[in-house]
């Protein structure tokens, strides 16, 4: 990727176009189905560029309980765009259709207009959990029979493609505009991509450009991202494999549980329940020993990737039985 980096094709992408990032939105924008992407830094700013794009101030959107467009955005739905959310399901990052149709909003003079549907696969809080096809269908068709759009936050789609076989443009169907994140598991340094027709595309690069993220030779970047979107999918069953060994192998601690048949992707929920231990605590003493870990709760967050390897699932079950015992 640095070699890359180093040897793009550059151009001014506020001005004239950067050959590199129009070839990688092209490119991104045929495996999600879509007829368009843009390129953007963060996968927060996607999901935000969707909200601004897709809604007016006063708008509510309808997402999943722990979304993380509503959790982990520093609020930015409101304090951005004016919106309000309403929450649905439980930890496990579903909705239910029907509940979905409940929570749209009437024509109503006294409510606030359902803006935008958001749904997120794979769901993060969840633990990198796969929602379920026909209930991503399911919620497309609720929505596009009320004509509220659908915004599916897909910074983890790849992880969601390769562990159920189903194409990412099958995935984003039901939906009006995605996300994809080009730096979690497949491995770019930097860089997300927003994909959508091109009415909804033309509303994206205002809200873009009132972001900031609309930047110059980003060729160098989007360079590496081509090879995450080219080499970085079907790698990820390796991560996939390796975060299955990591829950079994963690679930044998004394003061540690698991459950490796939640574990669809690439994340570990791990419940800390040793006496005297904390998550922050514990995680706090693993980093101590090299082990890089996100409390979340009274859990921790693991997440394997293409940075880490058996020899560290080995490093950190010593590492935590010596802790531990």
């Amino acid at each position: 990727m640095r070699e890359a980096m180093a040897a793009a094709v550059v151009g001014d992408d506020v001005l004239d176009g950067d050959p590199t990032v129009g070839e990688l939105e092209s490119e991104a924008a045929a495996w999600l189905g879509k007829p368009g992407a843009l390129f953007v830094p963060s996968g927060t700013m996607a999901n935000q560029v969707a909200l601004g794009a897709w809604t007016e101030p006063g708008n509510e959107i309808v997402v999943s309980r722990w979304a993380h467009v509503t959790t982990f955005e520093a609020g930015a739905a409101g304090c951005l765009h004016g919106l309000q959310s309403i929450t649905l399901g439980d930890a496990d990052g579903g909705m239910d259709p029907e509940a979905v149709r409940e929570a749209l909003r009437p024509d109503f003079i006294h409510c606030p207009r359902t803006g935008l549907v958001c749904l997120e696969q794979t769901h993060n809080y969840a633990g990198g959990r796969v929602l379920p096809l026909p209930m991503v269908r399911g919620v497309g068709a609720v929505a596009r029979e009320a004509g509220v759009p659908v915004h599916l936050d897909g910074a983890r789609l790849a992880n969601a493609v390769i562990a159920s076989g189903v194409g990412a443009s099958e995935w984003c169907d039901p939906a009006d505009s995605v996300s994809l994140c080009l730096s979690k598991g497949l491995g770019a340094p930097v860089g997300s991509v927003i994909a959508g027709d091109e009415e909804f595309l033309e509303r994206a690069r205002l809200i873009r450009k009132r972001l900031g993220g609309w930047m110059r030779q980003a060729g160098v970047l989007a360079a590496a991202g081509l090879i995450a979107l080219r080499e970085g999918v079907e790698r990820l069953a390796l991560d996939h494999d390796l975060a299955q060994q990591l829950a079994q192998r963690l679930g044998e601690l004394e003061g540690l549980s698991t459950d490796p048949a939640s574990v669809d992707t690439n994340i570990v929920m791990v419940g800390v329940e040793r006496e005297g231990w904390s998550a922050p605590q514990l995680a706090e003493a693993l980093g101590e020993r090299g082990v890089g870990v996100m409390p979340m709760g009274h859990k921790l967050r693991f997440v394997t990737h293409l940075g880490v390897g058996p020899e560290d699932v080995d490093h950190l079950l010593t590492s935590a039985g010596d802790l531990l015992q």
